[in-house]
């Protein structure tokens, strides 16, 4: 897993294999802290650096997204304004410093005021005796990649869009089991609770709500939410925006998840299959570019298609953990192992929208990621493959 962070408070596998909980949830009254925070802060900003810890998670349920607070004097015009900060962690136990590069900048929906969010991207410490701020990423930075590959394909002219759709389950926080199910047991058949009201519909309303307006009043493009075919089951979606910023807007909203659930006393999970024969969770990806938006873009679509089929199980390899306990051929989904499209089609690894074969052009939808993905991965896969390989799964001549 590479550096860890030292201050990690999420559950966590012990060597047995069992759940180890780090601290008990414990409610407090939230009237107090509101007493302080309308306090005057002199003219400072409070900035809180958000960063992806490790490649995936501790505990199988929530990612390692990490934050500290730094305080600054003014408030900053852009990202490149802020200063590049440091966090411990360690190297197969050997203590070392991660370095944060600001990249976004966010309000704070929490402190709020002038205090902002920073998204950050993790670096190895400089080497000795030189003026450099980092060394190279880290082994668990995606984005510099992810960012490098969509000013290629800008650079192109091809301006890549992407939609990006987040399914998740939330947990009663003491027991783990989805919300609002009953004790050691399962509620009514699913599919019941698709965009459903009421009380014994929709549980968790309230938090996915307050995350949505959190979402709104920090800058995340969010485009919207519903609930999904199970109890506890919800779904944001994040664009349509251009290039690595469906990405940054995805990690910052599943950060603000977790802070907002951790206020309702409520656990999230984004493992693909959180219950066996009950419905799974993905990251379905909405992927357009100047060539398939154009008119006759349809053409390009299909040809899109057979280029990612060629490359099928790369892209298999970096769609999230789990993934094959998803994608079993039911549940709208294609087997892990066959690749498809078709036009309206769910249950197709590509699903090309009926509107986008009427119009012969627009976007399509790669119903392949989990809900566990990493969008900076499955964003460059995409665009590599798309525009950089061919037919046959080959890298373009000269690219």
């Amino acid at each position: 897993r590479g550096l860890k962070s030292q201050n990690s408070c999420m559950l966590a596998p012990s060597n047995e294999g069992k759940q180890t909980e780090w601290a008990v949830p414990t409610a407090m009254d939230r009237s107090l802290l509101r007493e302080f925070l309308n306090l005057d802060q002199n003219g400072k900003v409070q900035a809180e650096y958000v960063w992806i810890d490790s490649e995936y998670t501790t505990d199988g349920h929530n990612f390692d997204l990490c934050s500290k607070s730094l305080t600054l004097d003014a408030v900053p015009k852009t990202a490149a304004d802020l200063p590049i900060w440091t966090y411990s962690g360690e190297d197969e136990g050997i203590a070392t410093e991660v370095v944060m590069v600001p990249r976004r900048i966010y309000r704070d929906p929490f402190r709020r005021g002038n205090n902002i969010l920073v998204l950050t991207e993790t670096y190895l410490p400089p080497c000795e005796d030189t003026d450099e701020d980092h060394s190279g990423p880290t082994h668990w930075n995606t984005r510099n990649a992810c960012d490098a590959l969509m000013k290629r394909a800008l650079a192109a002219g091809e301006e890549p869009w992407f939609g990006l759709e987040q399914e998740y389950y939330l947990l009663d926080a003491k027991t783990n089991w989805p919300l609002g199910w009953p004790t050691d047991g399962f509620p009514g058949p699913q599919g019941s609770y698709f965009c459903a009201t009421g009380a014994a519909k929709a549980p968790g309303r309230d938090l996915v709500e307050a995350h949505y307006r959190a979402c709104l009043y920090a800058g995340v493009q969010i485009g919207g939410i519903n609930s999904e075919i199970a109890p506890g089951q919800w779904e944001f979606q994040v664009g349509p925006a251009v290039g690595i910023a469906a990405a940054d807007d995805l990690w910052m909203a599943r950060y603000l998840l977790q802070r907002v659930a951790e206020l309702f006393m409520a656990n999230v999970t984004f493992t693909p299959k959180p219950v066996p024969n009950w419905a799974g969770i993905g990251g379905h990806t909405n992927y357009s570019t100047a060539s398939t938006r154009a008119p006759g873009g349809f053409e390009t679509i299909l040809k899109h298609c057979e280029r990612l089929k060629s490359r099928h199980k790369e892209h298999m390899d970096a769609y999230g953990t789990d993934n094959e306990l998803r994608l079993v051929g039911n549940d709208e989904t294609q087997s892990f192992d066959k690749f498809s499209f078709g036009v309206g089609n769910r249950s197709a690894s590509i699903r090309i929208p009926v509107k986008a074969a009427s119009r012969k052009c627009g976007y399509y939808e790669d119903r392949r990621p989990a809900a566990n993905m990493d969008p900076y991965r499955v964003m460059k896969m995409i665009v590599a493959t798309t525009l950089f390989y061919d037919d046959v799964g080959k890298p373009v001549p000269g690219e």
